[in-house]
């Protein structure tokens, strides 16, 4: 009687959890998107974060993913906080954890608006570790024929949240590198912005091989790094072998889980 009482007390609180955590980062997105007077993101720490900030930074279109991945998260929010979700043993595994990844979310916008750009790159990078330990899990946890709701608001948030992530922490380390680095270095931009594309590839492929080829991850990962491209072909400052590189890498990244998902609709006994 004990634990089933203990069990029904935690499961409510990751409920409450995970709405509170959603609401937390609501609140730091709409500070970050200069609602209340203060500037935007990208025009805090000195312009660093603009889409002129480095020469791995996406154009602003780019960014308009937020909105689907915010809207996911209100989704899966409100979803398990329904009676019939306090129980589910997949909620368990990972109410938790997609809490924790909206709570670092909104500690990027504080860290934005009032810390440092070395700190954003900290909790950038702790928001990375998190997603993919989060999707990890998911994989891990996912059922046979779970069910749309399940697979879209967990396997699919999630892995967007994680593709996308994945490229905002290489562009904000552009950026925080940019502000140190010696001027000089702007010579070998190209051949360096190559190099980290080469490696953001075989993180996108290691990543869909990880997660039995999910593609939401990949779907994100290439929209940045299309909209990297065009920035680097029309925008500042201007880098064409960053472009070219960046399209390739998009194209590796996205066809191999893409095609494993097409042959999954053709065999549908395939999960």
């Amino acid at each position: 009687m004990n634990a089933s009482r203990s069990w029904r007390g935690s499961d409510l609180a990751r409920q409450i959890v995970v709405l509170s955590a959603l609401s937390f980062m609501l609140i730091a997105a709409v500070i970050g998107a200069g609602a209340f007077g203060n500037s935007a993101v990208e025009d805090q720490q000195g312009g660093a974060l603009d889409t002129d900030g480095s020469y791995l930074a996406p154009a602003g279109p780019a960014f308009s993913i937020w909105s689907v991945i915010y809207l996911g998260l209100i989704a899966y929010a409100i979803w398990q906080a329904l009676p019939g979700q306090r129980t589910n043993p997949r909620q368990r595994a990972l109410g938790w954890l997609i809490a924790l990844t909206m709570t670092l979310n909104g500690l990027w916008l504080v860290a934005a608006r009032f810390g440092t750009l070395f700190l954003t790159v900290v909790v950038i990078v702790l928001l990375l570790a998190a997603l993919g330990w989060t999707f990890r899990v998911a994989v891990a946890t996912r059922e046979p024929r779970g069910g749309v709701v399940d697979s879209v608001l967990i396997d699919g948030v999630t892995g967007l949240h994680l593709g996308w992530v994945t490229l905002a922490t290489v562009a904000n380390t552009a950026a925080y590198l940019t502000t140190v680095v010696p001027a000089d270095w702007e010579n070998a931009a190209s051949a360096i912005g190559i190099a980290v594309l080469i490696v953001v590839a075989l993180i996108g492929l290691a990543i869909a091989w990880r997660s039995s080829w999910r593609v939401t991850p990949a779907l994100a990962l290439a929209w940045g790094l299309s909209w990297l491209a065009v920035e680097r072909f029309g925008g500042e400052p201007q880098s064409t072998p960053i472009g070219v590189t960046a399209i390739i890498v998009a194209v590796v990244v996205l066809v191999p889980p893409v095609a494993v998902s097409v042959l999954r609709l053709l065999r549908p006994s395939v999960d």
